[in-house]
């Protein structure tokens, strides 16, 4: 079901900038299985996935900061850091799929953004490397003129940088942009750049999502075009 809180002006849209983990792809299990991997590792206990998947949006560093309890030793902390993501590279698909209408919604998206000169891209908090990889792997990479992620610029989502950055290289304002995601760091991200938000309750943190109050949100990847203003 498609709900919109504030009206999206589709007609005018050019940049579709797409979140990854709980929005193209449900990477939760690969990703609970690399924290408690990293967990046993260092002789802590592992945690439910349930509460793995709710530190899930913020980057790989906060993620682990958060599974090992917030500890002060930042030493500690790296080098939890580093073999996760030494596992995680390693295994980020073994579970990890695209959620089901995902490649079809990209196509017909892209081909209408085509039209008008528009473009689609990825921003995420997660590491760029297994972002790529993960996109090519999946058959999204082709739809996307580029793909950021938690590692390439200074900062992270929900500061506005990367995602203005994205609209600089599209030739994009930002009443043209619209940001598709599944938390509040999302729809943050949109509203601090002065974008639009598309929120997806289907992804790794409804709650956050339903807190942060998207201009729209859907509830399943196959209504992305109808929210867009794109007929099918």
């Amino acid at each position: 079901m498609i709900q919109i809180l504030h009206p999206i002006p589709v007609d005018s849209l050019r940049l579709y900038v797409f979140d990854m983990d709980g929005t193209l792809v449900d990477s939760r299990q690969d990703l609970c299985n690399s924290v408690n991997a990293t967990l046993v590792n260092f002789g802590a206990a592992t945690l439910p996935d349930e509460v793995i998947a709710s530190y899930i949006g913020d980057g790989a560093a906060m993620l682990v900061r958060r599974a090992l309890g917030d500890p002060d030793d930042e030493a500690y902390v790296q080098q939890a850091l580093l073999y996760f993501l030494t596992w995680y590279r390693a295994h980020k698909l073994d579970n990890t799929f695209a959620y089901l209408g995902v490649l079809d919604s990209l196509a017909a998206i892209y081909s209408h953004a085509q039209k008008s000169g528009g473009k689609l891209a990825v921003l995420t908090n997660k590491p760029v490397g297994p972002s790529v990889a993960i996109c090519d792997a999946l058959g999204i990479s082709p739809y996307l003129f580029q793909n950021y992620g938690g590692d390439s610029f200074h900062t992270k989502k929900p500061d506005p940088n990367a995602l203005r950055t994205l609209m600089k290289e599209a030739g994009a304002k930002p009443e043209q942009t619209v940001m598709i995601g599944d938390s509040d760091v999302d729809v943050l991200t949109a509203r601090n750049a002065g974008a639009w938000s598309l929120g997806c309750t289907f992804g790794l943190a409804p709650e956050r999502l339903a807190h942060a109050h998207a201009d729209a949100t859907v509830d399943h990847a196959s209504e992305w075009p109808a929210a867009l203003g794109i007929k099918a």
